[in-house]
């Protein structure tokens, strides 16, 4: 075993917050309550549904009655790109790059991608270009969960209020939620998705912000919870857990992203340095979120590399977290346009919350001793 562990793949899921495991811990213990309920237990459950659903709402920028609570990010993505074209038939758009909880019920429902540029960001006078009135719904993330690209949301709004006035626009800010201003970044969005374990909370929780007026059908049926948009028990523990985290993520963000933009400016600069022909996908790092850190190793396999790097003590990634098994090409690089050849080689870092200057100086110690034997080996 490894003398140290430096967790680097907060972009796939982020360490439990103080804060919010101290909101749960009452709930997994002698309070319980169905929210549903008319009794007083229940009642106490419901009080903390709707006190969490205010801190959600704060921190996105809408009214806590838009908040829609959900089992977490696909969920709510689904509900977005598959409710809005059964209430609303039409046709489904979405950047080439979005995570797969958007771009498999795009393609499921018929609809088509929108092309981006070589760092990621979606192409808006391409999209402007297939508008029509026959578009329900726009989906363009508000940053990407690979590498880290911050989408133009409000440049895509207004080329959908006036080539497409009567179609939605959602932005899944499951990724931008821990480091950026959301009720500035997402403002002209109608439908907004977030995720609790990407923000310090616990997993399996997450919500959808559905803006007034926004033609939305339920996918699961049952109870009727959620303003009859999405029924199923509600997880009060969950919930009031990724609250604590969204609060606290949105108290402290300035600063956070300042001091983690600068631990991953420093991997970055020192990777580049000490790994020969090692490149940033996003070289702008402005353009990217200000934890993620992702390079193209040349002469390394992907899944070799993080073999060795986890054996060495680093956890990381070379792609988004949403599949098990054989490590499969990255549509987000092929749609940057990166070469195949250079895309073999993919290494995504992601700091978070809790990752420290002593986790770089690990990372830099190991990643490119590791690349080095790749290389070797291979000669």
């Amino acid at each position: 075993m490894p003398d140290r562990l430096t967790y680097l793949d907060h972009a796939a899921t982020t360490p439990l917050r103080p804060e919010a495991a101290d909101a749960m811990a009452p709930w997994l213990g002698g309070r319980f309550g169905n929210p549903s309920g008319a009794h007083r237990v229940a009642r106490a459950a419901r009080r903390a549904v709707d006190e969490a659903r205010d801190v959600v709402a704060a921190a996105v920028g809408c009214r806590p009655g838009d908040v829609v609570f959900t089992s977490g990010g696909t969920e709510a993505d689904n509900l977005a790109v598959t409710g809005v074209p059964a209430a609303r038939p039409g046709r489904v758009l979405c950047s080439a790059v979005e995570h797969e909880a958007v771009l498999a019920p795009v393609a499921a429902g018929g609809g088509c991608t929108v092309p981006v540029d070589a760092s990621g960001a979606v192409d808006v006078d391409a999209l402007a270009g297939v508008l029509g009135p026959d578009v329900t719904l726009v989906s363009v993330m508000a940053a990407n969960n690979e590498v880290g690209t911050i989408q133009p949301v409000a440049a895509v709004a207004e080329a959908v209020r006036r080539r497409a006035p009567g179609a939605a626009v959602h932005a899944d800010a499951v990724q931008a939620a821990p480091w950026l201003d959301l009720p500035a970044l997402v403002a002209g969005a109608d439908l907004v998705s977030v995720s609790s374990h990407k923000v310090g909370g616990p997993q399996g929780v997450g919500a959808l912000v559905v803006r007034p007026g926004t033609p939305l059908r339920a996918r699961a049926l049952g109870g009727g919870q959620e303003r009859e948009l999405r029924s199923g028990t509600h997880n009060v523990a969950g919930i009031v857990g990724f609250a604590a985290a969204l609060a606290a993520a949105a108290a402290t963000r300035d600063e956070a992203a300042a001091r983690v933009r600068a631990l991953a400016d420093r991997l970055a600069d020192g990777l580049v340095a000490a790994v020969p022909g090692a490149v940033e996908t996003v070289p702008d790092r402005a353009a990217r979120l200000p934890g993620l850190v992702h390079l193209c190793v040349p002469g390394t396999e992907s899944e070799a590399l993080l073999f060795l790097l986890d054996e060495a003590g680093v956890c990381a990634s070379a792609a988004a977290a949403c599949a098990s098994g054989a490590h499969q090409d990255s549509h987000v690089l092929a749609a940057m346009g990166v070469p195949r050849a250079r895309a073999a080689g993919a290494l995504r870092l992601s700091l978070g919350w809790s990752s420290t200057g002593a986790d770089v100086d690990h990372a830099l110690a190991v990643i490119p001793a590791a690349a080095a034997r790749l290389r070797e080996g291979a000669a």
